[in-house]
């Protein structure tokens, strides 16, 4: 079985002592190997007792982060540009001190709606960037991760495409493709074949319904998808992601939009989510034809 995930904010909104507690032992309690910790502001995160919780609790911890219009490297602006490398390398020192090996989501980017379409001049500052943080990173034995997502969220990276075009530019070998099923529900045409051109590319996955809450009560194919992942011998993490307005961290809540409580018990449905993705994966590694 791949690494299995959860999401930090299925269990708490902030990263503070009670939270993280809450969190990590919740992601133990329920059998997951992983818990992904956001640092959208990675000053708020106490590394020292971050690494004790996770070895306390015999789980591995991964970090992700979305950038804001003030500190965004995809900014033609070089100010804004250079406050975004600064934020990403905050970020990047604390997943190498709490002991992860990967950092991903919108680390390309501003999280947000644009008012237009990406620059010439935006994309050549964010690709510059993630050449140089990717250079940092590999000194630590850290694998970045691009996070394609909706067209709200950012207007440089919404397919796995645009991923891999982005990868490719930075000549980078330690970036990999982020792929999250919620996104991928709205943006890619074809699921399985976004999975299939991306192939060996693809290194980490979340895992989401298609309006955020309980694995398969929306929309999104699972099955393609899974059977695509095992096609390619997806060996990566699966983390699964969910938001509700039950759990709230202000600033993520409001940039993702939020605003409905679709779960209210973060155990049952981290449980939920967890006998869904086994279920599904290992139909999927045994008939990957589907």
């Amino acid at each position: 079985m791949n690494p299995l995930g959860v999401h930090a904010l299925v269990f708490a909104g902030s990263w503070g002592k009670k939270d993280r507690e809450r969190a990590v032992a919740g992601a133990a309690r329920l059998g997951y190997d992983l818990i992904e910790i956001p640092l959208l502001d990675p000053k708020a995160v106490d590394a020292k007792a971050t690494v004790k919780l996770l070895e306390q609790h015999r789980i591995k911890g991964a970090t992700s982060l979305g950038l804001n219009f003030k500190a965004d490297i995809s900014s033609a602006d070089a100010a804004i540009a250079k406050r975004g490398e600064a934020l990403l390398n905050r970020a990047l020192a604390v997943t190498r001190d709490i002991g992860a090996t990967y950092m991903g989501g919108v680390i390309y980017s501003a999280l947000g709606k644009y008012p237009g379409p990406a620059t010439a001049k935006g994309r050549r500052n964010c690709v510059a960037a993630l050449r140089r943080l990717a250079k940092t990173a590999k000194q630590s034995g850290i694998t970045l991760g691009l996070e394609a997502v909706n067209r709200y969220e950012s207007n440089l990276i919404n397919t796995g495409d645009q991923a891999c075009e982005i990868i490719a530019a930075t000549g980078a070998d330690n970036i990999v493709v982020h792929l999250d099923t919620y996104h991928m529900n709205i943006e890619e045409g074809d699921l399985a074949g976004a999975i299939q051109r991306c192939g060996s590319k693809v290194g980490y996955v979340h895992v989401g319904e298609s309006h955020r809450g309980y694995l398969g009560t929306g929309t999104v194919n699972f099955g393609a998808i899974f059977g695509a992942l095992a096609r390619i011998g997806y060996a990566g993490p699966i983390t699964f992601e969910s938001f509700s307005s039950a759990v709230v961290d202000p600033n993520l809540s409001n940039a993702l939009a939020v605003w409905r409580n679709l779960w209210s018990d973060s155990d049952d449905l981290a449980a939920a989510a967890k006998r869904f993705i086994e279920a599904g994966w290992a139909a999927a590694r045994q008939n990957p034809q589907g």
